[in-house]
């Protein structure tokens, strides 16, 4: 049987709303092709409004919860035009992050998937991660249900987004956690300089590794906690941000890239990791790229664009299909909740 969703995924990093139409065959095992993907940049309103979201009050937020709906329906309405799609069985979406705190059984994402059904008039699945925080996970990470299904020829899978997270086998079993804020740094750190974000590392090449300050974001709690386990903003907020106060951009840039790539590689060489599928917008960081390969023997795999730019939203749509089909599409052993389940709203 074929499904034809749309995945719409808005990142941490803020670069805009990846738009993934896919198609999917579940013969012997799932397949998938990529038919039409596209980011759409946020407006510099969109963008604010959205990075400022987490100081809002709580009518504030709510109201932007229900407009972004609308605006990701309207998005998803052009697109569709824009391309002339049809026979859509389904839009998938992830929503924009707000706040993620699994410890206090909360997690937000923001662009209520009704309103996106009233304008697009398709069915809609959303609100992917609430569920798993109520039965004591992380609801996050959630892409290694399709890692697995997806792409197993890989034995590992690291996404490099606004945090970089690492879905892999390990003694049977699909597990997954969150490693290190990754742009969510490195772009603030640019825009220090005038620049959006660190192309291809250029300006981290340019810089010196303070070791003080390398030492200071290695001796950090999260990085000695078991998985699984997962970031957001306010962890930054709390302990990264401070420390590159008054620090040079340009060195912190090459710390914060060294320390990225220090923790990256010793969990693929912990786990002694083959063979790895490097994705997210971090993909396109050389510098940092190379830096990881210095630093471990797996063989890294920077796929061909669509795959870096789209996976996630791939994977969410995904999610959908099989939300609709009633099946797991979440993994306990990547979220530490108390067992595989099938989540998501449908409106």
């Amino acid at each position: 049987m074929k499904f034809r969703v749309i995945g719409l995924m808005s990142g941490t990093s803020l670069d805009g709303l990846d738009i993934c139409f896919a198609e999917f065959e579940k013969l012997d095992q799932w397949t998938f092709q990529i038919l039409k993907a596209e980011t759409l940049p946020y407006s510099n309103v969109w963008e604010n409004k959205l990075r400022h979201s987490i100081h809002l009050s709580a009518e504030e937020l709510l109201e932007l919860h229900t407009e972004y709906g609308f605006y990701l329906g309207e998005q998803v309405t052009d697109f569709i035009q824009k391309h002339r799609l049809d026979n859509i069985d389904l839009i998938a979406s992830h929503g924009h992050t707000v706040f993620h705190q699994p410890q206090k059984k909360f997690t937000l994402q923001i662009g209520d998937g009704r309103a996106i059904k009233l304008v697009a008039k398709l069915p809609v699945a959303f609100d992917f991660r609430s569920q798993d925080v109520l039965m004591n996970g992380n609801g996050a990470p959630l892409v290694p249900i399709g890692d697995q299904l997806l792409f197993s020829d890989y034995h590992a899978c690291l996404n490099l987004g606004g945090f970089s997270n690492i879905s892999l086998t390990s003694q049977g079993q699909r597990i997954a956690f969150d490693i290190a804020p990754v742009n969510i740094v490195l772009n603030r750190l640019a825009q220090q300089l005038n620049k959006n974000f660190d192309e291809n590392g250029d300006l981290a090449r340019k810089g010196n590794i303070n070791d003080e300050l390398l030492q200071q974001l290695n001796s950090l709690n999260f990085y000695h906690q078991p998985h699984p386990k997962s970031l957001g903003i306010e962890w930054c907020n709390q302990y990264v941000f401070p420390l590159l106060e008054n620090q040079d951009p340009l060195d912190s840039l090459a710390t914060c890239t060294e320390h990225i790539a220090q923790q990256i590689s010793k969990i693929i060489n912990e786990h002694k990791v083959k063979n790895i599928l490097f994705t997210g917008g971090g993909a396109y960081n050389t510098f940092l790229v190379d830096t990881i390969r210095a630093k471990t023997e797996a063989e890294i795999i920077v796929p061909h664009q669509e795959i870096i730019n789209y996976k996630e939203a791939l994977i969410f749509g995904f999610m959908g299909v099989l939300k609709l089909n009633n099946e797991i599409n979440v993994l306990s052993s990547a979220t530490g909740s108390t067992h595989d389940h099938c989540s998501g709203l449908m409106a």
